[in-house]
């Protein structure tokens, strides 16, 4: 099966040659015509995928709680940015505000500011986060100068990567080509002009056949949060799927929640990869921020008081609905959910304590600049 937005990128690979994977995935998730986040309703049971915030409101509320304290530990300032690195279907963010409503002073100092790409999803966002009055921009670098107070959920994972592999010759990059047939395949060059300093920085380590990926737009999105926060205050809590200088190939499609070919249907389905989090926290720290964690969602969530939030619902509920209150929380915290293999990393000023939720032992580890 193929795509127009499909027919578009093998006509481009015919015209200039292959190309990169990063600008694949960009081409497939952000294309203005026929990307994946501008042309397709994406989030929820009737999308592709479900993410924390759908499955229970206690994901955005404990987090809104969280942000609220480090204001008030702050010194409660009086003008205040809080934002949200792709906010989806804004769900998360109107269970943070509703939850951050509890600290005396957050809402009326707040400026809400979303930073989302896709014009259909901001109309969604527009709608459902009316009443508190959010203002929009399509980057980071656009939030004003000031305290930080920032959430992202799933935001890193869907930036575009590249991709290298150590072969017994030397580096090779992924790039997509055209098959015998005209149809999308993924493919390898050699590489010639040099290797990302994040990847560089990791060779003595890799021997042949290891994978290594590298998001180009991650450091600068992180340095732009992380300069405010050191200059201002505030915090800043990711939440990703991924790890600590992750090896392999990571890249995945899911379309109707299951995976599919990421090269059959441009367009169509989520492109994602795991988030390599050293690259992230180095980057904080290049622009004078600390950065702590990343630890599990699931020690996360607990510290936070997920455990008594769930009992505190749950005395209203009964039959199915309990059951599903249940199954929400443990898909949310258990090991063999999303429990281990999301993280969570916290930015905050040097000298403060890290968020609620992480502690001065989930220092991260030092590193060398992305």
């Amino acid at each position: 099966m193929t795509t127009p937005l499909g027919r578009r990128i093998a006509a481009r690979i015919a015209a200039e040659g292959p190309i990169a994977l990063d600008a694949y995935m960009a081409a497939c998730l952000f294309d203005p015509e026929g990307g994946y986040y501008t042309t397709l309703p994406v989030f929820g049971g009737a999308g592709d995928f479900i993410t924390a915030p759908e499955i229970s409101q206690m994901f955005g509320e404990l987090i809104g709680l969280a942000l609220g304290q480090v204001w008030r530990d702050q010194g409660a300032p009086g003008r205040i940015t809080l934002a949200e690195l792709g906010p989806g279907r804004g769900v998360l963010m109107a269970d943070l505000w509703r939850a951050a409503g509890k600290v005396a002073g957050f809402q009326a100092a707040a400026d809400l500011w979303l930073i989302e790409a896709s014009p259909r999803l901001a109309a969604i966002q527009a709608e459902r986060l009316a009443h508190a009055a959010p203002r929009f921009a399509t980057d980071a670098a656009a939030l004003p100068e000031g305290p930080l107070y920032l959430i992202a959920n799933e935001f890193f994972d869907a930036l575009p990567v590249r991709q290298f592999l150590r072969t017994p010759e030397g580096w090779a990059e992924t790039v997509v080509g055209l098959g015998p047939d005209g149809a999308l395949q993924p493919g390898r060059v050699p590489v010639a002009a040099g290797l990302p300093r994040a990847i560089a920085r990791r060779t003595a380590t890799t021997p042949p056949g290891t994978v290594l990926e590298h998001c180009p737009a991650a450091p600068a999105i992180m340095a732009e949060i992380a300069g405010r926060i050191a200059r201002h205050g505030g915090a800043a809590i990711v939440i990703d799927y991924g790890g600590w200088d992750g090896q392999g190939d990571t890249l995945q499609a899911i379309a109707r929640h299951r995976p599919t070919d990421p090269f059959a249907a441009p367009g169509t389905a989520d492109l994602t990869a795991h988030v390599d989090f050293a690259p992230l926290a180095a980057a904080a720290r290049a622009a004078g921020a600390e950065a702590s964690g990343p630890v599990a969602q699931g020690a996360f969530l607990g510290r936070l008081g997920i455990g008594l939030r769930a009992e505190v619902l749950a005395r209203g509920l009964a039959g199915a609905a309990l059951a599903a209150h249940r199954a929400a929380t443990a898909r949310l915290t258990d090991p063999s959910e999303m429990g281990t293999l999301f993280k969570v990393l916290a930015i905050h000023p040097r000298g403060t304590p890290p968020p609620p939720g992480l502690t001065p032992d989930d220092a991260a580890e030092e590193g060398p600049p992305a």
